[in-house]
């Protein structure tokens, strides 16, 4: 399976929440499309067919970017106050 980057799903979900904020607004059959559009979008880069099920998947990527890249920092941050036996 390929995973999208964090940064286009982070775009993707903003732009999906933005869509149905604008429907809210003002619901026409142009906003419908591009809602559509966008979930569409979605649901094929998390390779799920619900959108629900999209913003699930992405949602599971995200956090574990965050989480990957916590570890990154906690190691960083140990490796940094010890001094090598190696001379």
């Amino acid at each position: 399976m390929i995973t999208a980057r964090p940064k286009v799903l982070r775009a993707l979900l903003a732009r999906y929440a933005e869509a149905c904020a604008r429907i809210l607004e003002d619901d026409t059959t142009a906003r419908r499309l591009r809602l559509g559009e966008i979930a569409r979008t979605l649901c094929a880069v998390t390779e799920t067919h619900d959108i629900q099920e999209a913003i699930a998947a992405a949602d599971r990527v995200l956090a574990e970017a965050r989480s990957d890249a916590a570890r990154c920092r906690r190691d960083k941050n140990q490796g940094q106050g010890s001094e090598s036996l190696v001379a």
